[in-house]
């Protein structure tokens, strides 16, 4: 990133953490949405725009965070002891499911990324148990000592930012490292990264274990927020499609694009779903088909288009 973009985001994850302050808790859920919504775009962007393959597995690894985080705090565990939990399973499952899935290219392998959500959404309605099946799982309020409501919304949202703010330290380590050197080599030309050395599997496995270790840590943030968890809810299909709006909306392969195209995506979201409750599912996309459009490079082009736009005109 260079230091406009390094400012520009910099600014925004600062000015998302004035939620709490500028509003009641409608800011606080927006806030809290925001900061859920960039940190699944920014993961997703490690696979998909640093590496360039189409992963639809954000998914899975959020409901297994939700489930692996939410059935130890209903059972009295403390929410670090959750999140560890969740990003381990989810970083060692991808390790080891990336090895054998990313031998898949193209769509075969965003069709297999995509199955691993439903294989997991079926074993939690299966394990009724642990789970509690298609009743769901209640997390109850004796997670945070009782704390009132909007100290409790409060306290969600700071954490949903911090682990915002961890996501974007580490992949911006990763982009300036071996490891995102050769994940960009591995997206311009596979075959060419392995003839020159890059261990294509392990740098493609490193890079879908890092997409999922932080989504996971959010579902678990959002299990004990929501404090009720059903299969369809956390496992729905469009957390896996909405991060790669987001990240395109922003800017492929930009960690500064995938945060601004997650605050733009929730932005319209929210005016759409608020204005248009009847047809905002396809309004949305339209509008986001629009945007893509007339911004194929995303709103980190946006700069270079009003120039080239002013020079024309000139």
């Amino acid at each position: 990133m260079n230091r406009r973009r390094d400012a520009i985001l910099i600014g925004a994850v600062l000015l998302l953490a004035a939620a709490p302050w500028l509003g009641g808790a409608y800011a606080l859920r927006l806030g809290t949405f925001a900061c859920m919504y960039a940190v699944m775009a920014v993961s997703w962007n490690v696979i998909g725009g640093l590496a360039g393959y189409p992963s639809f597995g954000t998914a899975a690894f959020f409901g297994l965070g939700a489930y692996a985080g939410g059935v130890l705090l209903a059972k009295g565990g403390g929410l670090i002891a959750a999140l560890l939990l969740s990003g381990g399973l989810a970083f060692g499952g991808a390790l080891l499911l990336g090895a054998v899935l990313l031998r898949l290219k193209g769509h075969y392998f965003a069709v297999a990324s995509l199955a691993v959500a439903e294989v997991l959404r079926e074993l939690a309605n299966s394990a009724t148990d642990l789970t509690g099946g298609g009743m769901g799982l209640n997390i109850p309020l004796a997670t945070l000592g009782g704390a009132g409501p909007q100290a409790e919304a409060r306290f969600f949202f700071l954490a949903m930012w911090a682990l915002l703010v961890l996501t974007l330290v580490v992949v911006v380590a990763v982009e300036r490292s071996r490891l995102g050197f050769g994940l960009a080599c591995i997206r311009q030309n596979e075959a060419a990264a392995d003839m020159i050395g890059v261990d294509t599997t392990l740098y493609k496995s490193l890079a879908f274990a890092l997409s999922g270790v932080f989504v996971a840590m959010a579902g678990t943030l959002y299990a004990g927020w929501a404090h009720y968890i059903e299969p369809p809810d956390v496992f729905d299909v469009l957390y896996s499609v909405k991060p790669i709006v987001m990240a395109l909306l922003g800017g492929l392969g930009s960690t500064t694009g995938a945060v601004l195209g997650a605050f733009a995506f929730l932005a319209i979201e929210e005016t759409v779903w608020r204005n248009s409750l009847q047809i905002h599912s396809g309004l949305l996309g339209l509008l986001v088909v629009v945007l893509l459009l007339f911004l194929p490079q995303g709103i980190v082009s946006l700069g270079r288009v009003s120039k080239a736009w002013v020079a024309r005109r000139a």
